[in-house]
Parts: structure tokens; sequence; C-alpha cells
């Protein structure tokens, strides 16, 4: 133990300050929450988006996200490179976050052929868990939309650029 004067530095245990009994000290010292509970974390709609669209598209049978009016319109802002705030990454995607929980509405477009049951499925259980792990938000619920079938012989409804 080092001394200073005037003063008598805590022993090992920190229960006890030296020269005081034996018996245990109450500590009387604010305890500080962890390092990481300190200070609050906001998760943006978008970002939630991001990942809810992402997670959507990994799924087999899921040919698209959106309306195909919105995918019309999207396709065209993309090769415009108009400064629009939603990308093709959440397209069909809106979120409502909240500070522990978010709910999420997803429209889809599912490949000719496939169980719309199965994917839908799918796609909930693969966005919920995306979410959940990188967020920590807990997902109340996943509404699924299925806006249209994608035919085999169906074109891409994406229009040619007008300016070459």
């Amino acid at each position: 133990m080092t001394e200073t004067p005037g003063r008598s530095l805590p022993t090992t245990s920190g229960n006890e300050l030296s020269g005081s009994s034996d018996a245990p000290r109450k500590t009387t010292a604010k305890r500080l929450p962890e390092p990481g509970s300190r200070g609050r974390t906001t998760i943006a709609d978008g970002v939630v988006e991001k990942i809810a669209g992402l997670a959507a598209r990994d799924v087999l049978g899921v040919h698209a996200m959106g309306s195909g009016l919105s995918r019309t319109f999207g396709a065209v802002r993309d090769r415009v490179g108009s400064g629009s705030s939603r990308s093709s990454v959440t397209r069909g995607v809106k979120a409502e976050v909240g500070e522990v929980q978010t709910a999420l509405d997803l429209e889809i477009v599912v490949d000719y052929g496939v169980s719309i049951a199965d994917v839908a499925r799918a796609v909930r259980e693969n966005v919920v868990s995306a979410v959940e792990r990188m967020t920590g938000l807990e997902v109340v619920e996943v509404n699924i939309a299925v806006s249209d079938v994608k035919l085999p012989e169906e074109e891409e409804e994406e229009p040619e650029p007008r300016l070459q």
C-alpha cells in the first residue's frame, strides 16, 4: 500500500481503508453503467429499409422489389442519375422504426412457378433475422404484398435510355 501525507489509500480488497476495523465499509460512490450502455443509439428508417431490402432479395423466388410502376420509375431515375433518396435497394420497402421495435411493409414480385406462401415465409424469416441481428431492434411484423408474378417469357420492364 502506498500512502500520501494526510490520507490513506484503499487496500487491495477495495472494501476497507487502512487503519479501519476489519468490517467491510459500504462505498457511497455512484457506479456508472457499463461503457457499452452509456448513451443512446438511433437507427434511421432508411437503414432498416436497406437491410430488409437486401435480405428479401436474397430469397430464392423473389424476382424484384416494388410494383412494376415503381421499378420503371426507379430504372429511369437510376439511369438519369437524379439525386433521389430512394435507391433500388430500398425500392418496395417501407419501415417504421421506434426506439426498440420496427415494423416493415414489403412489396415483391415473385418468379412464376414458386409457392408464394413459401417465398413469403422465407422472406419474413430472412428479413427478421437480418434486421434483428444488425440493429438489435425487435421486428414486430413484416407485411408482404405480392404485386406481380414474373413470367418466363416476359422481358424486363426497364425502358431504353432516350439519350445515347
